[in-house]
């Protein structure tokens, strides 16, 4: 995967749009012949998938995954043991053979057993975050393999309040003079995916990976301007991430993270818009619930190159989502974004996701956006739209 960071660059590995919605729609189709329900350990042979072969053997022996309580519980333990040897090895203490002799004690103890340092690695063992971005140390489960990043989903039912037949930018070269023929309704699909590409590169912490996220708005139902791709957003990135363990006001901090990111739609003048970014990721859980801070500075292009010059002030310089994700199928996430600027530089965003399970195999999704920047091409557009679909995969 390869990462231009030019302004209107997009990357090189493309997904065909329609190929990949016709991808999509069977997907439910292909997790079906993977169902992971046996009576025997021998029956999960035959799944090819390793994912699906590992839950149907976790099914069939009744196993489960190790409590979060419990490991967060061996971290604080391991902690505070940790900071009463410091305190008994303090310089101030008198007796310095007792010092030394307590030193001697406690180096023994680490060469012969790892459970300190295990427990403080395995902290939030079993967490939302350590579920999507593999923190502790036992969690880890190697390089270069795919995995789930921002929700997969198609909406063929995807509504607008307004649509922005003339997409205005403050570089005259960026401004559509000619009103476009749109659809109020159209299709909306994305696809997300990340991988790891190298693993505790600070002893049994930090992680890189790169993910790429591509969202398509396609007027399919537009039938007098040839049903156009009105807009696909592509999303490379490179992300370094950490674990965490303190608490905060009730949440416990899992993961803080630092990524270069940039977003484009990949069309030339007049409806190029792209940007870069450095993201500051900061994840937050406790229980059922989620909590993602990513406050950005967007990198400087040269004035006459930029395509959307003020586009921090309407998409804004940093989000926040809540996930709550109970045990009963149902996630709900809600997105909010401003500007941070007060009078007419202030601006923002909130978006609303439901998945509720169908069946055993299908989800269904429905997402509510209010704001600015639903997609590039409307990121100073302000307007609502609505989606209604099926949702491939769990945000957790």
């Amino acid at each position: 995967m390869q990462f231009p960071f030019s302004s209107g660059a997009s990357p090189r590995i493309l997904l065909s749009p329609l190929t990949a919605a016709l991808a999509m729609a069977g997907m439910p189709a292909a997790a079906q012949e993977m169902q992971p329900q046996a009576s025997t350990p021998q029956a999960c042979f035959a799944l090819e998938s390793d994912a699906w072969r590992l839950a149907c053997y976790d099914n069939v022996l009744g196993y489960q995954a190790p409590s979060t309580t419990d490991a967060d519980l061996a971290a604080n333990t391991a902690q505070q043991m940790l900071h009463t040897v410091r305190e008994t090895t303090r310089p101030e203490d008198a007796d310095i053979a007792q010092r030394v002799q307590t030193r001697r004690q406690v180096n023994e103890v680490f060469k012969q057993d790892e459970t300190f340092r295990n427990a403080l690695a395995n902290a939030g063992r079993g967490s939302l975050l350590d579920s999507r971005w593999e923190l502790a140390k036992d969690s880890k489960l190697g390089t270069f393999q795919l995995r789930a990043y921002k929700p997969i989903y198609l909406f063929p039912v995807f509504w607008t309040s307004d649509t922005n037949r003339t997409p205005q930018s403050p570089n005259p070269a960026n401004t559509v003079t000619t009103p476009q023929v749109l659809d109020h309704s159209e299709v909306k699909f994305q696809l997300s995916f990340k991988t790891k590409v190298a693993e505790n590169l600070f002893h049994d912490n930090g992680d890189l990976w790169v993910g790429y996220t591509q969202s398509s708005r396609w007027q399919a139902y537009n039938s007098e301007d040839s049903r156009p791709f009105r807009e696909t957003n592509y999303e490379p990135e490179v992300m370094l991430a950490f674990r965490n363990n303190y608490s905060l006001g009730g949440w416990k901090g899992r993961m803080a993270g630092i990524s270069l990111t940039h977003q484009s739609n990949g069309r030339s003048d007049p409806l190029s818009r792209s940007w870069n970014r450095v993201i500051l990721n900061v994840g937050l859980d406790q229980e059922n619930w989620a909590l993602m801070l990513r406050p950005w500075y967007r990198l400087d292009e040269s004035r006459r190159d930029d395509n959307n010059p003020d586009i921090e002030d309407y998409m804004g310089r940093g989000d926040a989502t809540l996930v709550f994700n109970p045990s009963n199928g149902h996630e709900v996430s809600l997105m909010l974004r401003h500007s941070l600027r007060t009078g007419d530089r202030s601006h923002g965003a909130a978006q609303l996701d439901w998945g509720f399970p169908i069946s055993n195999l299908l989800r269904g999704h429905l997402q509510v956006f209010h704001g600015y920047g639903e997609s590039l091409i409307d990121y100073n557009h302000k307007a609502t739209y609505m989606g209604v679909g099926i949702s491939m995969l769990e945000w957790f």
